[in-house]
């Protein structure tokens, strides 16, 4: 059988011209007459007894002939991308040419292909690690943080203080009228001027139980409800209790309360060997970055328009939900951006380019260094997604679907990355220096 021949139509778009033989078509028409005989109806002839002839008499001959091409079309379409070791990355456009003079029926196909990448510089790539190092002070804020955790609010007969808590009643208005979730009775909140309002807590220190006031705020220019941002705001403040934060004495007892260490020092190491867990992974996330920028500055890939298209839509469906999450508006959104729809486009068709470029690098590298995901990865995926989120791996399966093959482009893309940063060649600098 001839083989097909290729014909390179752009860096990332290939043309297959791909031949059908007589021998080929013959028997995929026969297999298709088997088929549709089976469900025929013909006076005289029981279903799948009919014979071609009378078949083709009473149905006509094009209907076997157009489910035999049905038929032929992906299969040898799959046939000439092994043969040319093509990697589509879209549907292909397929026109069916008839028989020639000199040619049998043969198939046109158009399909986009991943681009061929001339990989180099990409073992051994230098980087620079820092130390991780965890300070005392970090040690003792966490255990701080633990302490707060188990604190007691006490009612104190005092002013109120930054850092204190109040319950309190609030009425707040802007421009004399009442707004959505500007009021509340007997809450309780701590007095911290990153919480609230710009001078919402800072109004409310120096107050006493039994204490009213009229407390001003402005709302930040980029708050999320646009009738609101950038205007100031009255609160009518009434004040019935302060009260401040008891806290458990750092000691054995404490480490027993809140761990399984008998002693706060053993505590306080467990607290450090987590932050050192943390710092390292914070900073092989920035080794990542590291490498992935400089695979990036290295190397010239052609980008297929398709993907760019798609990465940039999947962007531009995370702004709108985030958007969303904010609960304001895509027109409040693209204002406080300060920036016009098209721009928001061109900005995220930026960052598209540079994702589809890194995934195709590192593809490349993966095929280049017989990187795989085998079943046993993929099981371990499975496996931690399933205790992510709470559910059996039957469940995470169904889950899945047909995304299987995408969650083992990612299974690749993750061990080739892990491969790339033990390839490195990484110095680890003095103090972070």
């Amino acid at each position: 059988m001839p083989e097909s021949t290729l014909t390179q139509l752009a860096a990332t778009e290939v043309e297959l011209d791909i031949p059908i033989s007589d021998e080929e078509l013959s028997a995929a028409e026969e297999r298709a007459f088997r088929k549709l005989s089976r469900n025929a109806k013909v006076p005289g002839f029981r279903p799948g007894k009919i014979p071609r002839k009378i078949f083709e008499q009473q149905y006509g001959g094009e209907v076997i002939h157009s489910r035999a091409i049905e038929d032929v079309v992906p299969e040898a379409y799959s046939r000439a991308v092994r043969e040319h070791e093509l990697a589509p990355i879209d549907r292909p456009k397929v026109e069916v040419v008839p028989p020639e003079a000199d040619r049998p029926l043969h198939l046109k196909v158009q399909v986009a292909v991943r681009p061929a990448i001339d990989l180099h510089s990409y073992s051994g790539i230098s980087l620079e690690r820092p130390p991780v190092q965890v300070s005392d002070a970090e040690v003792d804020r966490s255990l701080e943080a633990l302490a707060r955790d188990r604190g007691t609010l006490v009612p104190v007969d005092r002013e109120a203080r930054l850092g204190d808590f109040v319950v309190l009643d609030y009425q707040g208005t802007v421009d004399s009228q009442p707004f959505e979730g500007g009021s509340a009775e007997a809450q309780t909140i701590e007095l911290s001027e990153e919480r609230f309002l710009p001078g919402f807590a800072v109004g409310i220190v120096g107050m006493r139980a039994g204490d009213t006031r009229d407390v001003h705020a402005t709302f930040p220019k980029e708050y999320a409800s646009a009738e609101l941002a950038g205007k100031e705001a009255t609160f009518k403040i009434a004040v019935r209790e302060v009260k401040e934060m008891e806290l458990p004495s750092l000691d054995d007892e404490f480490a027993k309360n809140v761990s399984t260490h008998a002693t706060l020092d053993e505590l306080k190491a467990d607290v450090r060997r987590r932050l050192e867990t943390i710092g390292e992974s914070r900073i092989r996330k920035q080794l990542e970055q590291n490498l992935m920028e400089k695979l990036l500055a290295d190397h010239e890939v052609s980008l297929p328009p398709i993907l760019v298209e798609r990465e940039t839509e999947s962007l531009f469906s995370d702004a709108h939900a985030f958007a969303e999450r904010l609960g304001i508006g895509w027109d409040d959104y693209l204002a406080r951006s300060a920036k016009t729809e098209p721009q928001m486009r061109s900005d995220l068709q930026k960052e598209a380019e540079r994702r589809v470029k890194g995934a195709l690098l590192l593809a490349a590298i993966a095929k280049a260094e017989n990187i795989s995901a085998t079943p046993a990865d993929l099981q371990r995926e499975i496996a931690a997604l399933g205790e992510q989120y709470g559910q059996p791996p039957q469940r995470i399966r169904q889950a899945i679907g047909s995304n299987l093959a995408s969650l083992m482009e990612g299974i690749v893309r993750s061990k080739t990355m892990e491969w790339l940063i033990e390839h490195a060649t990484i110095r680890t600098t003095a103090d972070g220096a």
